[in-house]
């Protein structure tokens, strides 16, 4: 059986690139998962990101089980601290937030949830998480004491993420951060992906089809939405954004 890391490769090599959704359970309740998992699905979505920077849902794991009751895509945990990591999982993105300095979450964080995740059978994903400048102070700024790295200095943005995968990254995710006035810009996305070979997932502002495939074309392999989701759940626009992700043909789409 492949692991959850390969078959997100194929989905990569396949389709050109994924469409992941975001799902923070302090904003979905219980109550309208199954229809949105099942209206995700029917749209064209890869897999599932399940996480948020300050969780409150008190039963995580009964939640897990619900989404994974209503749909076969994989469901790939985004854990904003260790206590987000959780039985039922098919994976989690082992995070290190490179592009800031704070040592928890460079390395202190994972010495908790190493043996947890250890234990519970949860196939890890080391990533490298580049929080980008996105015009205002994000909640995942605010929580992880993170600076980002300033959005008009690619070159910055690809020698964080270089660096990152000779320190053995297998993903590399930048980010704007949830709800974010501007997108991770075309040409840290272009910058990263001509130095790195590791996949690129781009995630945070992305409320359009039409910036959703300007991130692919600049090379994402993964293009992450969930704040634009929240607000606007009908299915034509979900489908177009879907669409958008896996119709681009992306810049060097063979690596």
């Amino acid at each position: 059986m492949l692991s959850i890391y390969d078959q997100l490769l194929r989905v990569r090599h396949a389709r050109g690139a994924g469409f992941v959704v975001l799902i923070d359970p302090d904003k979905l309740p219980a109550s309208r998962l199954p229809a949105f998992a099942e209206r995700c699905a029917q749209a064209g979505t890869d897999a599932f990101f399940l996480g948020g920077s300050l969780l409150d849902a008190h039963d995580l794991e009964s939640y897990v089980e619900m989404l994974k009751s209503a749909t076969d895509l994989p469901v790939i945990g985004f854990p904003g601290n260790v206590t987000q990591v959780v039985r039922g999982l098919d994976a989690v993105l082992f995070l290190s937030i490179v592009s800031g300095r704070n040592p928890e979450y460079l390395i202190g964080q994972h010495v908790h949830a190493a043996p947890l995740v250890r234990r519970l059978g949860v196939e890890p994903i080391p990533t490298a998480y580049l929080l980008v400048e996105s015009g205002r102070t994000t909640t995942a700024q605010y929580m992880s004491g993170s600076a980002p790295l300033p959005r008009h200095k690619p070159d910055i943005a690809a020698a964080t993420a270089l660096a990152a995968e000779m320190l053995g990254m297998r993903l590399l995710f930048t980010d704007a951060g949830s709800g974010a006035d501007h997108a991770v810009p075309e040409e840290s996305i272009s910058a990263i992906t001509s130095v790195c070979t590791a996949p690129l997932v781009v995630g945070g502002g992305l409320r359009t089809p039409e910036a959703v495939a300007a991130k692919v074309a600049a090379g994402a392999s993964f293009v992450v939405v969930g704040n634009a989701l929240e607000k606007r759940p009908d299915g034509a626009y979900m489908d177009d954004l879907a669409a958008a992700a896996h119709s681009t043909s992306r810049v060097g789409a063979t690596r």
